[in-house]
């Protein structure tokens, strides 16, 4: 008998070459190949006749081949097979069909699936492109055949993906699994604890393998098609409910490791209300409250801050910060890019270096002398905050104590970076890096000395809180898998003053109403952005680039205005350059590429023309957008389309066009590009699951998450100790398998 854990080459029919084809498609084991679904089903139990069919249907045709043969064009070879069912008979086209010349016979029976057209010509219906399978030949009557056949017509048929070439077709894989299925051992284990499978009335495991490869005669079409059978669901539920388990065995363990139980006082609540440039909104105070709860815990903090462009994300992030220093410990602070990181340092010196806290910039592109003597402050421990970007992952990098580590913009960054960051706090207290002691040092531009509260001699082997923070709102779907061993946080509410921008979208064509609204706004002394998607000309593409429309319009459009160029690929200084003169109002218009996206806070910029708008993701749309708006004038962000634009594409524009709200916006966003490519790259840690689907199945995911929760309560009445061992087991496989790993920190 066959366990879900045999290798896949010794089930009857394979072998080992054939497994070597299997395993490009991640089937290795049995377990792998019962898991393999179909993707789609035909109805061949009630198949359609030629002479029921209309223009514009799907369907399902069963007929027997008549003829076939293959003619060129000009443009291209076509493949032509006519099928019949007595008199009807029915055209099939394939383009750049030279590969089927040889694949048909006279007399073979054959399914066929996909749009019925009419043909404009002649008026007779035909398929085109269809997906097809030859069941067998009508004129054969041997036991094989009729075997086959029985798989093939006269009932649903699932439709799987074929793997390699040659014989792993669909109708090899129907034939193969069935075997698996038949000869699964009689002990097939349950992973789910009986009483979350009564509680959800989910079959067991054996009867949902079934009949999700073999749907019985009265099952719905629609419901297959869906993944909506109670087979399906109970499979889906599974992979979700492995995940949750996972995630919240997880969080279990880190609330078992030593953290930092940091004090909080009235001498520490002063401190931060001395910073706070404005009055908090009310999303704010209660985001501070739970990540302060956090960090008065014995266990380290691990949350997610999520927050809309402008809602005020990197003021909390320096009130957790306050707390941590307080209590005579570091903080860190890691951007992805230099600007950004500098715009944070920048920020927090304006905040938080009136009340003498000490606060160092650790980038890639600083001289050597001064990376070391920023290196020597750190481990000293008189710089309080560091803000930097990757450079702060060098082996040189050491804290003196390290309390709180913050990850901004944080899917930018990999796993194992995180972790490395986390571990860079010192096990002797304050040791010295480099060079010699300096009591005396004050901050990278000379601001009053503050002595850290309590004294760092301490060893330092408690883990530090982790906060993540992120401009990017995460759908909640995405939320409970690539972060769901983090606590959450949202800021849903902008700080007062702030108005919603007006967003518009024009053609190409209107570009000199554009400028002359642009020029309007600067006039009245306001800026403006005017944001390109590429930064050099391509021939190809015929897409406008940074480079030549900032000739043009410094030249020509804004002769008399001061335009500054930004993009990517400018050194270090002379985007400092760039982009401290457009903060200081120097330049009146920034021509750039998508390197402003995230962090560039000018207030005074109240205009945004994006061109060829069309080019961009919608979370990138919305992340430029949110550079505007950030004072109290109005604000509008122009989007500019040039060319034909695609159906999603057309989605996204009246998505930006219609709300200002980011998770209205990045729930689209999941829907249009799917999760794995939600972050603009495939994310590390994002689990591959085989049968869910993120989008369709998320009220699922939060029934597997409040089960999963449920379980590792412990046992009782309901759960055995043998139920919850064996759920683990099954959850460590499936991760280790499948899952991949998903790590925060």
């Amino acid at each position: 008998m066959l366990e879900l854990s045999t290798p896949v080459k010794y089930v009857k029919g394979i072998g080992p070459k054939l497994a070597e084809i299997l395993a490009t498609k991640g089937i290795s084991t049995v377990g792998d190949l019962v898991y393999y679904l179909p993707f789609r089903y035909e109805d061949r139990l009630n198949p359609r006749g030629i002479a029921e069919l209309r223009a514009g249907e799907m369907a399902t045709v069963i007929g027997e081949v008549r003829n076939s043969g293959l003619f060129r064009t000009r443009r291209m070879p076509i493949f032509q097979l006519t099928v019949g069912q007595g008199r009807a008979r029915l055209r099939c086209l394939w383009f750049h069909g030279t590969y089927l010349q040889e694949k048909f016979k006279p007399g073979q029976l054959i399914a066929l699936y996909g749009k019925v057209e009419q043909d404009q010509r002649s008026g007779e219906l035909q398929i085109i492109q269809p997906q097809f399978e030859i069941v067998g030949d009508s004129s054969a009557d041997g036991a094989e055949d009729k075997t086959a056949a029985s798989l093939e017509v006269g009932r649903i048929v699932p439709i799987y993906e074929s793997a390699g070439q040659g014989r792993v077709t669909p109708r090899w894989f129907r034939r193969i699994i069935r075997t698996a299925l038949e000869n699964l051992t009689p002990d097939l284990s349950e992973p789910i604890p009986a009483m979350v499978r009564s509680r959800l009335a989910l079959p067991s495991l054996r009867e949902a393998l079934w009949k999700v490869h073999w749907p019985e005669a009265g099952e719905s079409l629609q419901d297959l098609q869906s993944a909506r059978t109670p087979g399906h669901i109970r499979l889906i539920f599974e992979e979700f409910f492995f995940v949750e388990l996972g995630l919240e065995l997880k969080r279990h363990q880190q609330k078992s490791q030593t953290g930092i139980s940091f004090g909080l006082d009235n001498r520490v609540r002063d401190a931060i209300k001395k910073i706070l440039p404005f009055h908090p909104t009310a999303a704010q105070k209660r985001v501070l409250k739970e990540i302060a709860g956090d960090m008065q815990k014995p266990y380290p903090m691990r949350r997610l801050l999520q927050g809309d462009v402008g809602s005020g994300k990197t003021i909390v992030g320096f009130e957790a910060a306050i707390i941590a220093i307080e209590n005579g410990y570091q903080a860190t602070l890691m951007a992805p890019t230099e600007i950004l990181a500098q715009q944070h340092y920048f920020s927090a010196r304006r905040i938080l270096e009136n009340a003498g806290y000490r606060i160092v910039l650790l980038t890639g592109s600083l001289e050597s002398d001064r990376k070391r003597e920023i290196r020597r402050h750190i481990a000293q421990g008189n710089a309080q905050l560091v803000i930097g970007t990757h450079a702060l992952l060098e082996e040189k990098v050491e804290f003196a104590k390290l309390g709180l580590v913050i990850v901004d913009e944080q899917h930018r960054f990999g796993v194992l970076q995180r972790l490395k960051l986390m571990k860079k706090s010192s096990d002797s207290g304050a040791v010295l890096a480099e060079g010699t002691p300096d009591p005396e040092v004050k901050s990278t531009e000379g601001s009053t000395d503050k002595r850290s509260r309590q004294p760092a001699a301490e060893s330092n082997l408690a883990e530090p809180d982790v906060l993540v923070m992120t401009a990017t709102p995460i759908p909640r779907t995405l939320a409970l898998t690539l972060y769901g061993d983090l606590d959450l946080s949202v800021l849903d509410e902008l700080p007062p003053g702030r108005t919603p921008i007006v967003t518009r979208r024009v053609a190409d064509e209107r570009s000199s109403e554009v400028w002359d609204f642009v020029r309007k706004h600067v006039s009245a002394g306001h800026q403006a952005y005017v944001v390109y998607p590429v930064i050099a000309e391509n021939e190809e593409t015929e897409v406008k680039a940074a480079v030549k429309m900032y000739r043009e319009l410094s030249s020509r459009v804004f002769a008399d205005l001061k335009v500054g160029l930004l993009h990517g690929r400018l050194d270090s200084e002379l985007k400092d350059q760039v982009m401290n003169r457009f903060q200081k109002g120097e330049l009146q218009i920034l021509v750039a590429t998508t390197v402003i996206e995230v962090g560039v806070d000018v207030p005074n910029a109240t205009v945004m023309v994006i061109e060829h708008a069309e080019r961009f993701g919608l979370a990138q749309l919305h992340q430029l957008r949110g550079r505007i708006g950030r004072g109290a004038a109005k604000s509008y962000c122009v989007l500019m389309t040039g060319g034909k634009v695609t159906e999603d594409g057309e989605r996204r524009l009246d998505a930006m066009v219609r709300t200002n709200d980011g998770f209205q916006i990045a729930e689209l966003d999941l829907e249009l590009r799917g999760p794995g490519e939600f972050f603009g790259t495939r994310q590390a840690g994002m689990p591959s699951f085989r049968i869910a689907n993120l989008i369709r199945d998320r009220q699922l995911l939060e029934v597997a998450k409040r089960e999963a929760a449920a379980v590792l309560a412990g046992p009782n009445s309901e759960i055995t100790q043998v139920e919850i061992s064996r759920a683990l087991v099954a959850m460590r496989m499936r991760w280790q398998h499948t899952y991949g790993l998903v790590e925060v920190g």
